[in-house]
Formats: structure tokens, sequence, C-alpha cells
């Protein structure tokens, strides 16, 4: 995934692309800094879970940073914003759409015999290792809670 960031860069700044040079330099720059905490805690570099956890943390930050935007009115930065997150997405996994995360949620309690309420925790576990990056855990734990309830 490194490579790929990194190759996106060196493409960017051949063709001159200003909005992709800035992006891709930001997810870098969070990269380099997660590596850095990671060396401070005696680990080598971050992994690829790691990695596709700073994606994901950086296109939601895009998301609510277009939504205060177009309540401000201020829709030139809101569509930047889009074009980031749009650049920066290319580099996450599909997402899977709302069938295929209910029938990964009901796989998962299946799996392990959840019950109730207090098995959450449990078939969030499951999710985020069998679906790292594929899925918004958010709108995925409303629909766990739905279906144990």
């Amino acid at each position: 995934m490194r490579e790929q960031i990194t190759e996106g860069l060196k493409q960017a700044i051949k063709a001159q692309d200003k909005r992709r040079m800035a992006t891709l330099r930001l997810v870098s720059a969070a990269i380099k800094d997660r590596d850095v905490e990671a060396r401070g805690n005696g680990k080598e570099r971050v992994g690829d879970d790691e990695l596709l956890q700073i994606l994901a943390k950086m296109v939601k930050q895009r998301d609510e940073s277009i939504r205060i935007y177009e309540e401000a009115g201020r829709l030139e930065l809101a569509e930047q914003e889009r074009t980031e997150m749009a650049i920066i997405k290319e580099f996450l996994p599909r997402q899977m759409d709302e069938d295929d995360v209910k029938a990964a949620i009901e796989a998962a309690i299946a799996d392990i015999g959840a019950s109730g309420l207090r098995d959450m925790g449990k078939v969030m576990g499951v999710l985020k290792e069998r679906f790292p990056g594929q899925m918004d855990f958010g709108k995925a734990s409303a629909v766990v809670k739905s279906l144990l309830m």
C-alpha cells in the first residue's frame, strides 16, 4: 500500500496535478507520523491494517469538513474537500454496500453464537478482523445492535 501511495505521488508530480500532489503528501506525512510513533513504542513501522485506519480517518475528516463548509455556504472549499476525499478513497479497498454489510454481520453473529447486546463487542471484533477498511464500523455497530436486541 505504501508503494501505491508513493507511486501515485510520483505520477502526480510528473503530471503537475497540484491537488493530487498536496493530498498525497498529506497522506504520506500522516503515515510517517504514525511510523515515528510506532518506533517510539518499539515497532519498526505500521502495517497495512493501520494504514487503512489512517486513510479511513482522513476520509472521515474530509466528510465532516464538507458538511461544515456546506452549512457555512463555502461551496468551493467543500468541493476541494470532496476532491481530496476521492483521491484518498482510491487507495482504500472497495467499500461494502448495505446488503453485503448486513450479510457479513449476520454471518459473524452466527459464527460466534452471539445472543445479546453483551456479545456486541465480540461481533465488532470479528468484523474488524475480517473486513478491515471495507465498511464503516460506526454504521455497522448500529446494525449489529439492532440485530442483537
